[in-house]
């Protein structure tokens, strides 16, 4: 198929094709004009490449673990990276829900009455009236 098809098929465009084409996730045969051509199969492979990107690896993770992948194979070396992976994941979600927490703490400060700050949804008058919080 071409790669106008596989974008439609998959649901990605022909740009994210093409990097993943670039990045080696991604094989397509050539035609004499310079056509790519993919396996019927490509679509499957840019619907993984998209989950595996979507859980936050990046393309060098991604590209390391294809071979498996295409191998059928579990190694110790894509289990350890896949755990790596998910404990870098895990921290993230820890910072993030630490930047959470002080979020909301500011939110209840700046609401309270007692802070001396005037809480207005507008976010210009906001700024003229709480020039701290700029």
């Amino acid at each position: 198929m071409r790669i106008g098809e596989l974008a439609a098929k998959s649901g990605v465009s022909v740009r994210a094709l093409r990097y993943y084409e670039e990045q080696g996730l991604l094989e397509a045969n050539r035609s004499a004009s310079g056509q790519r051509h993919y396996r019927e199969s490509a679509a499957d492979r840019v619907r993984l490449i998209q989950m595996l990107y979507a859980a936050g690896l990046s393309s060098r993770t991604i590209a390391e673990l294809l071979p498996c992948v295409d191998a059928k194979v579990s190694t110790p070396e894509s289990r350890a990276r896949l755990a790596a992976e998910r404990n870098r994941i895990d921290a993230q979600i820890t910072e993030l829900t630490r930047t959470r927490d002080r979020l909301d703490a500011v939110i209840r400060v700046s609401e309270s009455a007692a802070s001396d700050c005037t809480w207005v949804a507008d976010r210009d008058m906001a700024a003229e009236a709480s020039p701290q919080f700029q």
